[in-house]
């Protein structure tokens, strides 16, 4: 059992009591935005809502707390589509198990102050959509928002930088989904995001190959800093994602719990 594990068994350990209990190690790493009273309730509240969520964290508070972790240093909010908290079972055992969302891989973006806006948009079999690398810049995609847009075709992400260039695009084919989906845990079970919205699944598959292309940091630039000449990053920081989010990159011994 994990330090935190052993400190929270000593303790009144219900859920809402243990985020409480832990505020102060929470603000120790939490990225420098994050306000943790706000971020306190936000996890909270999420338990409250999903019984099956406040189950697992009942079972293991650990696992809360180290998903909670994970979030705070991202400075991601919990329950939200920024940082997903979901009831899993991992060996039988019920624990929660902390994901980024794709709206939380557009917020690294942000906050490393490269991008001036995210695109991140998938394209249906009635779309118009069409991308010829060297000779467009970025993708041409024409939607009928009223009509019957059809089933899901594909996805792309782009991001343009300060001062207007545009990054690397990507480009994602049902293959490419196919592929990210066969390496997630329990992507089909009954409660797996890939069965309840897989529109944010395949939209976060795509943000998530943008982040490897563009820079990304669990801190937000200040207004001070951005008017200062500081250097932009050239290149992701190592390990943002992968380390915060296994859900797509390796497969782990668990499934959700249903």
């Amino acid at each position: 059992m994990s330090q935190i594990s052993n400190a929270i068994a000593t303790r009144d350990n219900g859920p809402s009591s243990v985020i409480e209990q832990y505020k102060p190690e929470l603000a120790l790493v939490a990225a420098s935005h994050v306000k943790v009273d706000t971020f306190a309730r936000l996890a909270v509240g999420a338990l409250r809502q999903n019984p099956k969520l406040a189950a697992a964290a009942q079972a293991n508070p650990g696992s809360l707390m180290s998903a909670l972790m994970t979030a705070a240093r991202l400075g991601l909010e919990p329950g939200t589509e920024q940082f997903y908290l979901r009831p899993i079972k991992r060996k039988g055992q019920p624990e929660v198990q902390g994901i980024v969302g794709y709206q939380g891989i557009v917020e690294l973006i942000y906050n490393a102050g490269a991008a001036s806006s995210v695109v991140v948009e998938v394209v249906r079999a009635n779309d118009q959509f069409n991308y010829v690398p060297g000779l467009h810049e970025r993708p041409v995609h024409t939607v009928d928002w009223f009509g019957e847009r059809g089933d899901l075709v594909g996805v792309y992400a782009y991001a343009v930088m300060q001062g207007g260039a545009t990054s690397k695009v990507v480009v994602l084919n049902k293959d490419h989904i196919a592929r990210a989906k066969a390496k997630s845990d329990g992507a089909d079970t009954e409660y797996s995001p890939w069965r309840t919205d897989e529109e944010s699944m395949w939209l976060k598959t795509a943000a998530r190959r943008l982040g490897k292309w563009v820079p990304t940091s669990a801190e937000k630039r200040t207004a001070a800093l951005e008017r200062t000449d500081a250097p932009l990053p050239a290149s992701p920081a190592p390990g943002v994602l992968e380390a915060a989010d296994p859900d797509d990159e390796t497969p782990i011994e668990g499934e959700l719990v249903d």
